[in-house]
């Protein structure tokens, strides 16, 4: 009895060990196919890498590529998919058996109609049935694209639905053809800097041309161009009696042709203030200094009275004006 006991101990060991061995064979036919990236697939082998028992994890994502089908995301995605798979098919440092397969619509229609999927690309992840992380029935979890998605959003999603454990990391290909283009690119700017820069400096270093840019950003942003983009202000409004508002009445309120009127009021103020500055003193002859001074000044008195009105406009407690607004 105890003889017979001992032969049924060694045959059920053995017949664990040749079990295992299957198994891992299986698998290593597997990931010798993967080394090159996720295996393609059609029913026969998806069926066969996803039956039970099975003691590694399958992710498999099933697509539709053919232009009929007009799945631009499918397309679009597949290169990321190549990187995920590429990156842990090449690292060998987990202890995490996972096998990466695609699956086209046009190789597998039987299992999208058994899987009753009406859209693509959609990934699946298979846990094991036996071994360490093995769930009782297998059911898979799955991974939607609506949009477009990244490797990294991707392999982050896959990472969480698998054991504890070290798992290599994404690495993403050297993409020669943008080191090229921007080092020709870089070489093709200090090339038309260095032919171009006897005819630019001048003009780079010209100190009338960044004092008109100066003033004009001045007078943009004091005007309240900022504002309007903000706060989506109306061009104009209207007054109620059948004409055209210009101005918005209060500090916190304003128009888009209010804010181009201002500007131009401080363009003018600003040029007749640099004309009495730089350019009258510099005329050599005295009727026609004289006669500039009265026109600018008289420019200068006539826009800010105006300007003043305006200021009263919008804020009807001010009690100053200045003639002959």
């Amino acid at each position: 009895m105890r003889l017979l006991s001992y032969f049924t101990a060694l045959l059920c060991a053995t017949g664990f060990a040749v079990s295992a061995a299957a198994k891992s064979d299986k698998l290593q036919q597997l990931q010798a196919l993967s080394r090159s990236g996720a295996v393609d697939l059609n029913d026969a082998t998806y069926n066969d890498l996803t039956a039970a028992p099975r003691d590694y994890h399958v992710a498999v994502m099933l697509t539709a590529m053919d232009v009929r089908f007009g799945c631009a995301l499918c397309r679009d995605f597949k290169p990321e998919w190549d990187i995920i798979a590429n990156s842990w098919n090449k690292a060998h440092v987990s202890d995490i058996d996972l096998v990466f397969g695609t699956l086209d619509f046009s190789d597998g229609k039987d299992t999208f109609r058994q899987l009753m999927l009406q859209t693509a690309p959609i990934i699946l992840l298979f846990p094991p049935t036996v071994g360490p992380g093995a769930t009782a029935d297998g059911t898979p979890q799955r991974f939607d694209l609506f949009g477009p998605t990244t490797a990294d959003q991707l392999y982050a999603w896959i990472n969480r639905h698998l054991p504890e454990g070290p798992k290599p990391q994404l690495v993403r290909p050297i993409n020669y053809m943008r080191i090229a283009s921007t080092v020709t690119l870089l070489l093709g700017a200090i090339t038309l800097f260095t032919v171009a820069s006897p005819y630019l400096l001048p003009i780079l270093q010209n100190r009338n041309i960044w004092a008109g840019i100066s003033l004009i950003a001045i007078l943009l942003f004091t005007s309240g161009h900022m504002f309007n983009h903000i706060r989506k202000v109306p061009y104009v409004a209207g007054d109620g009696k059948g004409g055209i508002n210009y101005f918005a009445g209060g500090f916190s309120n304003q128009f888009g042709m209010e804010t181009q009127i201002v500007a131009a009021m401080y363009g003018v103020l600003s040029f007749a203030i640099i004309a009495l500055s730089f350019r009258v003193p510099r005329m050599a002859d005295p009727k026609a200094q004289q006669l500039a001074v009265i026109c600018w000044g008289v420019a200068l008195l006539g826009m800010y009275s105006f300007l003043l009105s305006v200021f009263r406009a919008k804020n009807g407690g001010y009690p100053f004006y200045l003639p002959p607004f």
